[in-house]
């Protein structure tokens, strides 16, 4: 696999990847913009609009019968978060010329179709049609409601939203209800018109096509993308240290089946200057594998929760726990969850267990030159963070992961905010925060 980053354009860079394994290609953009509570929801909703149609293919079904010519080509609405950048745009998926009858070429056809979803919607005196804008609002409202329906992952978001209440990492990709219901075809086409001229714009390619001839397509392609003043400042602010002395503590009331408990930690000082290698390898021993602590210990061994597990954010700095448990068990589950940390911190990892935590993140690595759509979310977060290497090349440092570093790492870490999700029946007792609980969370 050979990497290839270029600038196209002023803002516009293309990073692309020559790769013959596969028997198809893949093809994204994205436009880049700091996330805002005012402005998530419109560019959440832009490129499910412009999806819509465009000034040659201006409905679905031309868009369809467009995309079976292309022998099943795909081209999908994406809306992210990388840290406190919202990138919304497109990715496209597509058969390899060399397994086309008579090894017809579509590269051009794909590319041309996909710049156009972006730069030329159908419209209607300049503007978004507006049934298109008051469909796809809704279907972007029903998306934002439907995090109810997974609790775990809504506990995760709540804390989120908690833990980083002053910052622009609490909006999420889709922005929220009340924004959303704002929106207008009107003031949805101004917003539009100034994201393509102020957003810096990532290209990712991957393929057997090579680099000259992906670029200069895209040049072409992207001659008319309006360019003014490129919005450089965007970036992600992290914040080394907890926002009071004291772990915040939020309780939340709902009809689950069992309460939802997560833990919020700023990763501190370490990010000042990240070792990742170190981080992904401090996960896994912590709770980002079945060999880890939260999960042999907490899980298995004392049966205080259904489940434990960690997660890093790592553009933002922040490292979540989250369990479930029964009410009973909330004090001694969180706890324990505290318990497991200091060991770490204390440097309670032996050399089998460090060795299993080194393979487990190098086999995770090693695994994403399997799948184009890992490949390119891995390489639009490099290229928003200023990065440059790759899953393999990330691999060869983890297995120089030192039980230092790993200490280093944790001894680092901040407790922020305690979140708790729970049934509306359970008692006041079940969930109260015990002068020992608060002791383990200062500690760490």
């Amino acid at each position: 696999m050979e990497f290839s980053r270029v600038q196209l354009r002023p803002g516009v860079w293309l990073t692309h990847l020559h790769e013959e394994k596969f028997k198809t290609a893949c093809f994204s953009v994205n436009l880049l913009t700091q996330l805002n509570r005012e402005t998530a929801s419109m560019n959440a909703l832009i490129p499910f609009v412009l999806r819509r149609g465009t000034s040659s293919c201006p409905n679905m079904e031309a868009l369809t019968s467009r995309f079976e010519e292309l022998y099943g080509t795909s081209v999908e609405p994406v809306v992210r978060r990388i840290g406190e950048i919202q990138c919304c745009g497109f990715y496209a998926s597509f058969p390899e010329d060399d397994f086309l009858p008579g090894s017809e070429s579509i590269l051009r056809d794909v590319l041309q179709l996909t710049t156009d979803l972006l730069l030329s919607p159908v419209t209607r005196g300049g503007l978004l049609l507006p049934t298109y804008v008051e469909s796809e609002q809704e279907k972007l409202l029903d998306l934002i409601a439907s995090r109810l329906n997974n609790k775990r992952a809504y506990a995760v978001s709540r804390c989120i939203e908690e833990m980083c209440c002053c910052e622009d990492f609490a909006v999420s990709r889709y922005g929220d209800e009340e924004s959303c219901r704002s929106i207008n075809y009107r003031k949805l086409s101004r917003h539009y018109k100034t994201l393509l001229q102020t957003a810096p714009v990532e290209l990712f390619y991957c393929g057997r096509a090579k680099l000259r001839t992906v670029s200069t397509l895209l040049s072409e392609l992207l001659a008319t993308l309006p360019r003014g003043e490129i919005d450089d400042e965007i970036g992600t602010e992290i914040r080394m240290n907890a926002l009071e002395a004291q772990p915040r503590y939020t309780e939340e009331e709902m009809d689950v089946a069992q309460m939802n408990l997560v833990i919020g930690w700023r990763l501190g000082e370490c990010m000042e200057e990240p070792d990742f290698p170190a981080l992904y390898v401090f996960n896994d021993l912590f709770g980002g594998s079945p060999s880890s602590r939260l999960f042999l210990n907490v899980r298995e061994k004392l049966s205080l929760c259904y489940y434990a597990s960690s997660l890093l954010d790592l553009r933002k700095g922040l490292l979540l726990v989250s369990a479930g448990i029964r009410p009973e068990r909330y004090q001694a589950a969180k706890d324990e969850i505290f318990v497991q940390l200091r060991a770490l911190q204390d440097g309670e990892i032996s050399a089998e267990a460090l060795e299993t935590a080194r393979a487990g993140v190098i086999s995770d690595l090693r695994s994403v030159p399997d799948s184009q759509s890992s490949l390119e979310s891995f390489y639009l977060s490099q290229a928003v963070a200023g990065l440059d290497y790759g899953p393999e090349e990330l691999a060869e440092l983890v297995r120089e992961v030192s039980v230092q570093r790993v200490i280093d790492i944790a001894r680092s870490v901040e407790c922020d905010q305690i979140y708790v999700l729970k049934n509306g029946s359970e008692t006041e007792e079940d969930t109260t925060d015990t002068e020992d609980g608060e002791e383990h969370a200062e500690e760490n």
